[in-house]
């Protein structure tokens, strides 16, 4: 048995619509419940997004099914619909009587009288389709049900207006096929048993409440496009398919078996990881190996040969590349998959420019944007991980060549006057750009610019030098050089610490002087391996912690900012991204774009930040029981938002709301991760 809810939660509306349910296909598509509905019912529920390009050009193209059942002489609505004065009717979800997340599978159950009807959704892996089964698991006649389908054709970030918009529909086998306009994507809506009737219908004027708080078109049009009708006898099932394959190509035999089977699969995988401890493994932490396969997609290369990548998070991320490896670890190692990380790799191998990778893949795909400074430092980390859980030493050979251009060119400076200075430090930033994980930006505002030599960066650039040296030290390349950069720089670092404060500046040598605000990014500063002690890339290594020097920060001002940290910034779902007496501190996210995004990093709490955290945690104070504990309320967590995934933010001031996107790559992945290291992981660290 999975997460389960019962009527206390599914049929009261206050607190069902705060939840939200996701199924993805492994290219990026996906099928969703968001939160401007009742909770695991359907307002505007999104039954197909399909990667039209994958992992991108993600279109909206099946929204919901209007289900009504007749049994016993009566007619039941299943589902709900918001209006514009803020009324929901009918109330369909006052018929659920239990909702389960079984594995990856949401699954309902509705009752009427003596009758129990189950409703599941999925996707197949591999393809953009998204299966809906309706079994009558009990009662004493037959049941009705009718699907009302609407449509649509747009990008799923965007609403779309009916005006005189005309689709073509034609009846196929079982169902309808759906052309949009010329040289839309064909897709279909087909049942494995009873009666479709095609239609065509605008429902308009659909009231989005979230887009109207967040300052955004808040009015959608769909399209009634058929009627699906079956009658069910006890035990029968009725399974509709939503697909841009053609209708003879929906493989219905099977197909719950499919996805059962993947889940199993993935659970099997990690199971039999040597570093797992099984025993000690909780439901929650499975709940979490299962929504961490969510993110990793597939993505063709620029050679068109297939590769992989990370969505950032659902629903409206796309692959990023900070994102993608500073969650590599925890989505592929920490859940026994490090195979799922070679392609990774070389598919990012290949979009290396100018010593960076890109910051994002815009959605119509576009040239790649490389305004970000620290995912190619995150990248050298996200290879030391997965070299210690393979040896993949072929793998160090390959990228080699492009680690070391890397490092060349940060020497003689890149895009954004990203350069090494005389003092060993990475500098970066110019007026406009927002380069560092904190990077949110309203037209030409940069919210948090962090010009100067940022702390995080520079903890990063010591452990890429001190990576480089094992690097050399496997290949039999000379490391001198590398050994003498990492040296300075560690010299260079102490000018963060702050004696008369008790922690670390935030940024120095910025336009206005040093940042001296408490912010969470120094927490990396003892968290890397290479800041505190280095781990070796392998047993054969034949350099020592002392013959690589003392790390960054001396014992003493290790633990002054782990405990600074921990009294000022930690809450129950991560850090906060400013401590709560600085002036510009907001404890609420929310508002439109402008109030959004000046709260993004002023104070809201970023989950993917307990991570790093625990991890400092423990090296200081090597209690294991302790750092773990620390986890304990994202268990708590999966049962919120998004029900079996992790938020991407929550609000700064208690009880810490959940915001952003309701499931988000790199929160998953620094939980797992963080479980793994207080467990047995310790190629981890």
């Amino acid at each position: 048995m999975g997460l389960q809810f019962g009527r206390d939660i599914c049929g009261n509306l206050a607190t069902a619509e705060k939840r939200e349910w996701l199924v993805t296909n492994g290219i990026g598509g996906y099928a969703l419940q968001i939160e401007r509905n009742v909770m695991f019912l359907i307002l505007t529920l999104i039954l197909l997004v399909a990667a039209l390009k994958p992992p991108l050009a993600r279109t909206l193209l099946v929204t919901k099914l209007d289900e009504q059942i007749t049994y016993g002489g009566q007619t039941y609505d299943l589902f709900s619909d918001r209006r514009g004065d803020g009324t929901v009717t009918p109330e369909g979800y006052r018929q659920i009587e239990d909702f389960t997340l079984n594995g990856s599978i949401p699954t309902w159950t509705f009752a009427f009288g003596d009758a129990l009807l189950k409703k599941c959704i999925w996707m197949e892996p591999g393809t953009n389709t998204t299966y809906i089964r309706y079994s009558l698991k009990r009662g004493s006649q037959p049941m009705t049900l009718s699907l009302k389908a609407l449509v649509n054709y747009r990008n799923h970030h965007h609403s779309s207006r009916a005006d005189d918009w005309q689709m073509a529909i034609q009846p196929v086998t079982g169902g309808i096929e759906i052309k949009a306009f010329a040289g839309a994507h064909p897709y279909c809506l087909v049942a494995d048993q009873g009666d479709c009737t095609p239609q065509h219908t605008w429902y308009c004027d659909y009231d989005l409440a979230i887009e109207r708080y967040r300052g955004i078109d808040s009015r959608d049009d769909h399209l009634h496009a058929a009627t699906f009708e079956r009658q069910l006898q006890p035990g029968e099932f009725m399974t509709l398919a939503a697909s841009t394959e053609a209708p003879d190509a929906i493989q219905f035999e099977g197909a719950i078996q499919r996805r059962r089977g993947h889940d199993q699969r993935l659970l099997g995988q990690w199971y039999s990881a040597a570093y797992l401890q099984a025993k000690q493994a909780p439901l929650w932490i499975e709940q979490l190996v299962l929504a961490a396969d969510q993110f990793v997609v597939g993505r063709s290369r620029p050679d068109q040969s297939a590769g992989k990548t990370v969505i950032a998070g659902y629903p409206w991320f796309g692959d990023w590349g900070r994102d993608t490896m500073i969650a590599l670890p925890g989505l592929t190692v920490a859940t026994g998959q490090p195979e799922l990380a070679r392609p990774i790799l070389r598919t990012f191998a290949q979009y290396l420019d100018q010593g960076m990778l890109p910051n994002l893949f815009p959605e119509a795909g576009e040239t790649p944007e490389y305004n970000t400074v620290d995912a190619i430092l995150w990248y050298f980390e996200a290879i030391r991980v997965y070299f210690a859980a393979t040896g993949d030493r072929q793998l160090l050979e390959e990228l080699f060549p492009a680690l070391a251009e890397m490092i060349r060119w940060h020497q003689r400076g890149t895009r954004y006057h990203i350069h090494l200075d005389a003092d060993g430090l990475i500098y970066a930033g110019e007026p406009g750009a927002q380069l560092t994980w904190m990077d949110a930006k309203v037209g030409d505002w940069v919210v948090t610019p962090r010009i100067g030599k940022p702390i995080e960066v520079n903890a990063l650039w010591y452990n890429a030098l001190l990576i480089m040296v094992q690097v050399c030290n496997q290949l039999g390349q000379p490391a001198e050089a590398y050994h003498q950069l990492a040296a300075h720089t560690r010299i260079g670092f102490q000018r963060f610490w702050q004696p008369e404060l008790g922690y670390c500046a935030d940024v120095i040598d910025g336009p206005e002087g040093s940042d001296l605000s408490l912010r969470p990014n120094q927490i990396f500063a003892v968290a890397l391996p290479g800041c505190d002690r280095w781990q070796g890339l392998s047993n054969g290594s034949q350099l020592t912690p002392e013959t690589l020097g003392p790390p960054l920060l001396s014992a003493p001002q290790q633990q002054a900012v782990i405990d600074t940290v921990a009294r000022r910034l930690l809450t129950s779902y991560g850090l906060r991204s400013l401590a709560p007496d600085h002036p510009n501190y907001r404890g609420r996210y929310g508002g439109d774009p402008v109030q959004r995004d000046g709260s993004y990093h002023q104070g809201t709490v970023w989950g993917w930040l307990i991570g790093p955290f625990v991890q400092a945690h423990l090296k200081v104070y090597q209690n294991p029981v302790i750092a773990r504990s620390f986890l304990e309320p994202m268990a708590m967590h999966l049962q919120d938002g998004c029900v079996g995934s992790l938020s991407e933010i929550f609000d700064g001031d208690a009880p810490f709301t959940p915001r952003g996107a309701f499931a988000q790559a790199w929160t998953v992945a620094e939980v797992l991760r963080a479980w793994s290291l207080t467990s047995s992981g310790a190629h981890l660290r």
